[in-house]
């Protein structure tokens, strides 16, 4: 059963809306569902919040350390608690699926994800649970640190928040422990709606000068 839901992003209004911030749009839309409210918890450096769901204590946790540093927030709570590794699911942005999907693994490399390269270090394993939610890839590696730090399109950031509704949907199968129906829910998904077809008769574009 997971007991600790994290999500990552960095703190502070000028990366609220950025795409490294859908961890933390996953858990304020879960803490509305839940009519829960995130405080600041100086113990675990982060934002916290927990409740009672069949008897257990459940946590919910945004680090405020920066992405880099998340594991030390991570670490701190789960340590204390007693939550091991295997409880814990880390929401987090996931460059190699595309806005509108979700994808839910257990255990795995960091894949360069600062974030969870730092909860690898501090919890001394891999292995926890993990929800990629999708941002896309801007197709040049060099422009992976711009892209992640800037807003999504308004259709990107309206199909980011289709998946994350769309795996919330799935919190109470998680909480269940039923991991394979999760991964259903999760991974089901609408394609996207198909774009109207280009004009034959549109003007060609001039370039530029």
């Amino acid at each position: 059963m997971i007991k600790l839901f994290v999500g990552l992003g960095n703190p502070g209004p000028e990366y609220e809306d950025t795409r490294h911030n859908a961890g933390f749009w996953w858990i304020d839309a879960l803490a509305r569902d839940w009519k829960l409210h995130l405080a600041p918890e100086r113990s675990y450096h982060g934002l916290a919040a927990r409740t009672n769901v069949g008897g257990q204590t459940v946590w919910l946790l945004e680090p405020q350390t920066f992405m880099n540093l998340s594991g030390k927030s991570v670490a701190a709570l789960a340590r204390f608690f007693k939550i091991a590794p295997e409880e814990i699911l880390v929401v987090h942005d996931e460059l190699d699926v595309v806005p509108g999907q979700a994808k839910l693994k257990f255990g795995g490399s960091h894949a360069g994800h600062n974030g969870l390269r730092d909860i690898h270090a501090q919890l001394g394993t891999g292995d926890y649970w993990r929800l990629r939610v999708g941002i896309g890839h801007p197709g040049v590696k060099s422009e992976v640190v711009n892209w992640v730090l800037k807003k999504p399109l308004r259709e990107q950031r309206e199909a980011i928040d289709d998946a994350i509704v769309r795996s919330l949907r799935a919190v109470p199968t998680l909480l269940a422990g039923d991991i394979t129906a999760a991964m259903q829910q999760i991974h089901t998904h609408k394609p996207p709606r198909p774009k109207p077809p280009r004009q034959e008769n549109a003007p060609a574009e001039k370039p530029p000068g």
